[in-house]
């Protein structure tokens, strides 16, 4: 039975008090919330609000609001002292300013007390008395824009089917919170991830739970809470649908279907009967569900189409996706037809929420060991990637999702470069993952071939005289995650092993030696890019975004003992604590070494395959 949508509600926050503190009468309230976007008062913006519990609240700003005047009303409606919270979008903290703020941006509300349980409750007290009915639309969308189309329409047909008492279903299967959302005649046309039901996540369904929203997650440079960005930044990087990206937005959205571990008053789950009655707000994915046969795993993976393949892989490489298993490559079956490559297979990418890590991790890509890997680009997938350009990417996504990391930023930019060297150079698809890929050797896992070329490149940034000086002094780092936070992380980076990324002093040996050991056979001599283009790939730090580099106004305190529930990743390289001349030089600095590499791996590969023509026992 579907709730009565109509009926009072009990808000997440004490709506007679919030009316009072934003001095807005019932009757600008109904005036308000009748405007469209189109109407509103100039300077006034729509944006919501999380908790670390998940708990969503929208706000309207005026021109004049701050984020203390924010703050303050926060602290009035949830009973959080304003001295222990940090109001945030992205990686910056906010103080003062909020105009660079865009409408129906989400914003997080956190605690900064390192000795608070990650289970903790929001404080906030709900009784009866404060009851209001939920005026806003069953789905908003954020921060959309014209190339959300598709995903305008499958929320006006979601939206309809809700109306008409047509309920979501929950998805069993993974490890997070995730639903089919249905039209009016019970098709599955959409699937909804709520934000704070990913794993770890404070009303994970599924029992795993722990962390609060914006802490490390089941990697460590994927924060509990980001993934649904992720999934959206891998449609808007797919131009022209190229890989077949299904059509994915960030929503708010409300049904009472969705999970809540601790409600907004305190105590245990609520009882199934109350929890039908109470409609949740929840901030989430909103991806076109796909009508497939199966997936990769079920299905041999021979009659896929080489070009597919391809397009799949040329993405992943340049998100960085760690989690490239079969499981998310959907496959459809054309009977009696032929698709887009003139095959009876059709392949879809899904589950794009580990890409674009906060720093370098071992990625996953499955199709390194397909056949299909191992076949030459074709002239119309190296031009599609000759025309790739990530200093647009960036600025698109800064445009779209604005609170994106500049981290994950660096890692598009740092992927984008090595794909177009390393496809220009004559690499498949299969040698690039392999360069992108770590290695185990005995009990220890080694930094992939791209990993080293970072390091050196980082090293030398250190060494360059203008940075030189200054390294020394600079051992704290106040961007992203705090050098106190990072667990194994901190002794990997500062280990004499590996204290060639970046650290002044190192011993580390020349990382071309490396690429040159355990080298698979490759190509011999290629067409090098020309100088320009190597010189244009140092502007790609995209000067017009904000920045980030403030130490007091980028660190987010984090709960130390939240960070130890998992296995750590080791980080042989760090992106995100270069200040903006570093990262140009260092971007200058492994495009140099990369082309070396480059080199040195073709001349290793031609003398391995001249040993293979002569045979062990000739001599000379």
């Amino acid at each position: 039975m579907s709730p009565n949508l109509d009926s009072a509600i009990k808000s997440q926050v004490p709506a007679l008090l919030l009316r009072r503190l934003f001095g807005a009468s019932r009757r600008d309230e109904a005036m308000q919330l009748s405007r469209s976007p189109a109407t509103a008062p100039v300077g006034r913006r729509r944006v919501f609000v999380q908790t670390e519990t998940g708990c969503v609240l929208g706000m309207d700003l005026d021109r004049g609001d701050n984020a203390h005047t924010v703050k303050r009303r926060l602290q009035l409606a949830l009973n959080v002292p304003t001295g222990e919270t940090s109001l945030t979008f992205g990686d910056r903290v906010l103080e003062n300013d909020l105009s660079f703020i865009r409408p129906d941006s989400p914003l997080l509300l956190t605690r900064n007390s390192i000795n608070r349980s990650c289970s903790t409750p929001c404080l906030c007290p709900v009784s009866k008395d404060f009851e209001q009915k939920d005026c806003s639309g069953l789905v908003e969308m954020l921060g959309c824009s014209s190339s959300c189309d598709r995903v305008k329409r499958l929320v006006d047909d979601v939206v309809i089917a809700i109306r008409s008492g047509v309920d979501p279903v929950p998805i069993s299967s993974g490890l997070g919170g995730s639903y089919y959302f249905r039209n009016i005649i019970g098709d599955r046309v959409a699937i909804v991830k709520p934000t704070d039901e990913e794993p770890f996540a404070p009303n994970n369904p599924k029992g795993f739970v722990g962390r609060a929203l914006g802490q490390p997650g089941l990697k460590k440079s994927v924060r509990v809470g980001e993934t649904g960005f992720r999934e959206v930044a891998a449609y808007l990087l797919d131009h022209e649908n190229f890989a077949n990206v299904p059509a994915t937005a960030l929503v708010k959205i409300t049904h009472s279907i969705f999970n809540i571990n601790c409600p907004v008053n305190g105590g245990g789950p609520a009882p199934a009967h109350d929890q039908k009655q109470q409609v949740n707000s929840k901030i989430a994915s909103f991806q076109q569900f796909i009508a497939h046969d199966f997936d990769a795993s079920d299905h041999g993976t021979s009659s896929f189409p080489v070009a597919a393949v391809h397009r799949i892989g040329i993405l992943d490489i340049r998100i960085f996706n760690t989690d490239r298993h079969a499981g998310n490559v959907l496959v459809r079956k054309l009977n009696g037809g032929t698709g887009r490559f003139g095959c009876q297979t059709e392949l879809f990418p899904i589950d794009h929420g580990m890409c674009l890590p906060e720093n370098l991790e071992d990625p996953y890509f499955e199709w390194i060991h397909w056949a299909q890997a191992s076949i030459p680009f074709s002239e119309e997938e190296l031009e599609y990637i000759r025309n790739l350009d990530p200093g647009k990417d960036v600025q698109m996504l800064r445009r779209e999702l604005p609170m994106i990391r500049e981290a994950c930023l660096r890692v598009l930019i740092l992927c984008t470069i090595f794909l177009k060297e390393a496809a220009a150079f004559g690499l498949c698809l299969a040698e690039i993952g392999e360069m992108m890929t770590r290695e185990f050797r005995g009990m220890e896992e080694e930094p992939s071939q791209l990993e080293v070329v970072c390091m050196e490149a980082r090293k030398r940034v250190a060494e360059w005289e203008p940075f030189s000086a200054t390294a020394e002094q600079e051992e704290d780092i106040d961007f992203q995650f705090s050098m106190d936070m990072l667990g194994e992380y901190n002794d990997v980076i500062r280990s004499p092993r590996f204290n060639g990324s970046g650290f002044k002093g190192s011993s580390f040996r020349s990382p071309l030696s490396k690429l040159v050991e355990g080298v698979d056979e490759g190509n011999d001599g290629h067409e090098d890019q020309n100088e320009s283009d190597r010189v244009f790939y140092t502007g790609w730090n995209t000067p017009t975004a904000p920045s980030n580099h403030n130490g007091s106004a980028t660190k987010i305190a984090m709960n130390r003992s939240a960070d130890e529930q998992l296995p750590s990743s080791m980080c042989f390289v760090r992106l995100s604590d270069m200040s903006a001349d570093e990262w140009k030089v260092f971007l200058d600095k492994f495009q140099e070494l990369l082309k070396e590499a480059l080199q040195e791996r073709a001349r290793a590969a031609a003398g391995q395959r001249m040993k293979q023509r002569l045979g062990t026992s000739c001599k000379f």
